[in-house]
């Protein structure tokens, strides 16, 4: 395969709702450019970006997957992104790559919440974008009402490049307005079109939204805005380079109307795409950081700068085999190159190079600023991380991905597979970065979290197809905290115990006092007289430590307590530490449960953004929850409502979610504090805690 010039390159990705058409229009452009000899089916699995079984069983795009091919003598590089909620994080991975975002949208339902959801993400990051209003062909199409809510939800700068005029069931002919052309489709199959001039029912139309365009495109540069008012308009050349530079600065968002299942339209997007899409060397820097210092700093995409490549996904399947894809940010990488990975401080050596579609890998003898490929899965290197010239030592700015949104506990169906579930389970995180697996030592779990139980039930599934282990996901424990809210001047208890030979003495009397949250344990020695020898002391505040750490009522920690240590007693021959101790674990544990014991459960800060339709059951919902409304604002056509719940009442809340929004609503959490259980709820806990010692 050739090579590629930085400035003969354009990377895009494909974003939006779930069922938008994004896979199928990848499938349909593969075909247009000569990169595939037929159009596979979503229904028969047989789409080049969507290879994987799951993905193939589900009908659901479940990865973001590199795809390249060339048109007009440029390279484009499309990632195809899932739509689904629970793979957000892969959205976030294709663009951190992309030059352009291209959101697909449905002619019929218009803008969606993963329209929306996937758009935030283009705002936050300031990229160039694009929309392809798919599914004209649907008999309910509806193209203008659908531009009029891009340009209300979305971006009033939204400008129609492409646009019907037999939308429908029958719809094969767009209006170019760059070309100002009237374009005929036959099937997708032959990929034939035919240019031809605009008829004289369409001119009127053509020529008005031509106008507004060159408006657009002279308001976006003051040299042109100049230049229109002392011509009246703007010649080729000022119109091909203002469209250009409007869209790498977002004064205009090009629109098209196409169809992935006739093959509508398409065509003429890659046109566009190859003429006015900014290329890797046009886009600005990418952010970076020198790892000697915090200084950040820009790669610019230059042929000739030292080699800095960012692997921004890993794959590790039996048909593909273990690769990490990247993009080159400078530079060029060659086989047997010898790289710093700048983020872990590790030399790797580079393997093969591949430039990829789906499960399709070709060889490549060198990859080039701008470009996007594979190598041989590198030993030290990770997705996230960076590869630089040992003598540029470069750390690009890492993937801003969502925050986990469900969590559960990892229980294995037999003994002895913890080594196989925590490979299965590094591996997974290697693949699908937004699940995170770790330990939790307080709760004695396995706990792994992520964006929505499907994609947490994937990781059930490849745990058992390729380590054969069977694991079982399950709620996990809440970690509660106790406390006390009454003072105890006297918890006293004598450890005395005699069996031949030298016995065990420890007598201690405890101050059990409560302090204010977030203190934590305070420990004081008020002993005077040496009624309790001051090499004993030690001993006492180390078995506060081992009481508070493990708890009384349900085994949850303790805070928030003062313990002083006021009186006691000792025997010279029986008194030890192990004595000390003991006695004053048992002093604490029963001036605990005089001193009005009570539970803290974790209390989450959460926004749930819905439509405005969907607020009062969303509200109604969280009250069930023991939620307290905090407030709400309006966001577009959307509400945010804030609230407080506990942590307890949000396992699968994302789930829930969708199914009382019609799968229009989602969430984010945060911890917020800890906060008194009611008493029906904390004893029922307590019952339980009780119930399951006694099943040990």
């Amino acid at each position: 395969m050739k090579v590629f010039n930085p400035d003969a390159i354009r990377n895009i990705a494909f974003i939006g709702h779930g069922g938008s058409g994004k896979t199928l229009l990848s499938e349909v452009i593969l075909y247009d450019a000569g990169e595939i000899n037929r159009i596979g089916s979503i229904e028969e699995g047989s789409t080049t970006s969507d290879y994987n079984k799951n993905e193939i069983d589900r009908r659901i795009s479940l990865s973001a997957t590199p795809l390249h091919f060339e048109w007009k003598d440029t390279k484009i590089n499309l990632i195809d992104t899932p739509g689904y909620s629970d793979f957000t994080g892969q959205v976030s991975a294709g663009l951190h790559v992309a030059d352009v975002a291209i959101s697909v949208i449905k002619s019929a339902e218009g803008v969606e919440v993963g329209t929306e959801v996937t758009w935030e993400n283009v705002c936050k990051h300031k990229m160039p974008a694009a929309i392809l209003i798919n599914k004209v062909d649907n008999e309910h199409s509806k193209f203008q009402e659908t531009f009029s809510r891009v340009k209300e939800r979305l971006n009033n700068d939204a400008t129609i490049i492409a646009y019907p005029i037999n939308e429908g069931i029958n719809f094969n002919t767009v209006i170019d307005i760059i070309k100002m052309k009237e374009i005929v489709f036959d099937s997708a199959e032959s990929k034939k079109f035919t240019e031809k001039e605009i008829s004289d029912d369409h001119k009127a139309q053509a020529e008005s939204m031509r106008e507004e365009l060159v408006e657009k495109i002279a308001e976006s540069s003051e040299e042109l805005m100049n230049k229109f008012f002392e011509e009246g308009t703007l010649n080729e050349t000022e119109l091909k380079q203002g469209l250009k530079a409007a869209i790498i600065n977002r004064s205009i968002i090009p629109v098209f109307a196409v169809s992935a299942a006739k093959g509508v339209g398409i065509a003429n997007f890659l046109d566009f795409a190859v003429n006015y899409f900014p290329s890797p060397v046009e886009r600005v820097g990418n952010k970076a950081k020198m790892s000697s210092s915090d200084n950040e700093i820009e790669i610019k995409c230059d042929l000739n700068g030292e080699a800095t490549a960012f692997v921004f996904k890993s794959l590790s399947e039996a048909h593909v085999g273990e690769l990490s894809v990247l993009k080159v940010f400078s530079g060029k990488l060659k086989a047997g190159m010898d790289m710093l990975n700048t983020t872990r401080g590790k030399s790797e050596r580079l393997g093969q190079l591949f430039v990829l579609n789906g499960k399709n890998r070709t060889e490549v003898s060198e990859l080039t600023a701008g470009d996007i490929g594979a190598v041989v899965k590198l030993k030290d290197t990770h997705t996230g991380n960076t590869l630089a010239s040992k003598s540029f030592s470069v750390v690009i700015n890492d993937i801003d991905y969502p925050d986990p949104t469900i969590r559960a506990a990892v229980v294995a169906r037999s003994k002895g597979d913890e080594d196989k579930i925590s490979t299965g389970l590094h591996t997974f995180h290697e693949e699908n970065p937004t699940v995170n697996v770790h330990f939790d030592p307080e709760l004695s779990q396995t706990i792994i979290s992520g964006q929505g139980e499907l994609q947490l039930d994937l990781a059930v599934r490849m745990l058992k197809s390729r380590y054969n282990v069977e694991v079982d996901l399950v709620e996990p424990k809440i970690p509660y905290r106790e406390t006390i809210k009454a003072v105890v001047e006297n918890a006293e208890y004598k450890h005395k115990k005699q069996s031949g030979g030298r016995g065990q003495y420890g007598h201690v009397v405890l101050k059990l006092e409560p302090l204010p949250r977030g203190t934590g344990i305070e420990f004081v020695d008020a002993i005077v007289g040496g009624v309790v020898p001051r090499n004993f002391i030690p001993a006492v505040e180390k078995g506060i430590n081992e009481i508070t750490a493990k708890g009384i009522l349900t085994g949850s920690k303790v805070i928030d307590i003062r313990a002083t240590l006021h009186f006691g007693s000792y025997h010279n021959v029986d008194s030890d530490e192990v004595s000390f101790r003991l006695a004053t674990t048992g002093a604490f544990k029963k001036g605990f449960l005089e001193a009005k014991p009570i539970l803290l459960e974790p209390i989450y800060n959460i926004s749930v953004k819905v439509p405005e339709v969907y607020m009062g059951d969303v509200m109604g919902d969280l009250s069930s929850k023991r939620g307290k409304i905090s407030g709400m604002e309006a966001e577009g056509p959307f509400q945010v409502i804030k609230a407080k719940v506990p942590l307890s009442e949000l396992y699968k809340y994302s789930t829930h979610l969708r199914s009382i929004t019609a799968g229009r609503g989602v969430h984010h959490r945060e911890f917020s504090h800890y906060e008194e259980m009611p008493k029906e709820a904390q004893e029922k806990v307590i019952e339980e805690f009780k119930k399951a010692k006694e099943e040990e």
